[in-house]
């Protein structure tokens, strides 16, 4: 593979003449402009966009980092996000973290050392995270995730308004004693679910009781252990509402086991509105976040704050859907 040595090599001029071609960096002469465009096609050279970037610092790169790619949410997530940057011109670093802080850091300095433009952070941040990267200079974006102590750049969905059409939507199918299993202590999202969930019973005039909360961390075996505490409880729930489809996917598993039928024994509704809830028997009642949306709105915001850097720093929140299947439809009490 040629270099950019070659390419001098064979115009008969310096490196540091070709760079400023390539670069557009600085006067070049037209007949040495040419000399180097004929040495490029002759030698069919392919300028690494790492190397331009370390003198333009750009390099038409955003880096994006996922919290778990077994989740199929973010898959499509990170489709929507890389065909907004080819479009604009743009290739996208996928980075999994596994919900692992030192992975993250490790992952920032990654993106920091291949100069990319700017990163997309889904999942859970923290506030050192957010400085850190304010400080470098670095455009970024986050999504499900809200900071409070500076402006910045985010997508997410109203997980409250979603979690209270879930729980409103079971109130009135008849179900009255409905449980949630929730998402990770330390998630902004979770605690949003969480309180839709509590909004939802209390309006309907249903006391809140936190023994029928129980912890998952989004992964399908959580709802299998949050399922069985729930369902070995001397008052068991005759309803569930879920943080996540994959959770939800989990505590359906354990409810057939114990043969149970949804939704005439347990109604369940999950949240997120994956493609597998709706290939399941029963199909599985859900709020659908727009993931394609988040993702193409994220790459489109963020590629428009590098390109225009000064521009106000704003959030963008999007409304969920009701997705009403059989999982959760027996019907109400008294029919």
């Amino acid at each position: 593979m040629a270099t950019i040595k070659d390419v001098a090599k064979l115009a008969g001029i310096s490196v540091s003449t070709v760079s400023r071609v390539l670069n557009k960096s600085g006067y070049v002469n037209e007949e040495t402009l040419k000399k180097v465009n004929l040495a490029i096609k002759q030698l069919n050279y392919k300028p690494s966009q790492i190397a331009r970037g370390m003198i333009s610092r750009k390099t038409n790169t955003l880096g994006l980092i996922l919290p778990d790619i077994r989740n199929v949410f973010f898959p499509e997530l990170a489709r929507a996000i890389e065909d907004v940057a080819q479009k604009q011109g743009y290739s996208v670093i996928v980075c999994n973290s596994d919900n692992d802080r030192e992975k993250e850091e490790s992952y920032f300095q990654l993106l920091q050392e291949k100069y990319v433009d700017g990163i997309i952070l889904a999942g859970e941040v923290t506030d050192n995270q957010v400085q850190t990267l304010k400080d470098r200079g670095i455009a970024f974006l986050v999504i499900d995730t809200i900071v409070d102590f500076m402006p910045v750049l985010s997508v997410h969905t109203d997980h409250i308004n979603g979690a209270f059409l879930a729980v409103t939507h079971l109130i009135e199918q008849g179900y009255r004693r409905i449980a949630h299993i929730r998402g990770p202590a330390a998630s902004s999202t979770a605690e949003n679910r969480l309180e839709g969930y509590k909004q939802a019973l209390s309006k309907a005039g249903i006391a809140y009781d936190s023994s029928l909360v129980q912890m998952g961390d989004y992964q399908i075996e959580s709802g299998h252990d949050a399922m069985n505490k729930l369902l070995v409880m001397s008052n068991p729930p005759d309803a569930v509402f879920v943080a996540n489809d994959l959770m939800a996917l989990g505590a359906m598993d354990i409810i057939s086991d114990r043969g149970l039928k949804i939704p005439d024994d347990i109604g369940i509704i999950g949240f997120d509105g994956l493609q597998l809830g709706s290939v399941v028997k029963p199909k599985l009642s859900t709020v659908a976040q727009p993931i394609y949306e988040i993702g193409t709105i994220a790459a489109e915001m963020l590629i428009e704050s590098i390109r225009n850097p000064e521009k106000e720093k704003n959030s963008v929140i999007l409304q969920p859907k009701l997705v009403i299947r059989d999982s959760s439809t027996r019907g109400k009490a008294g029919d």
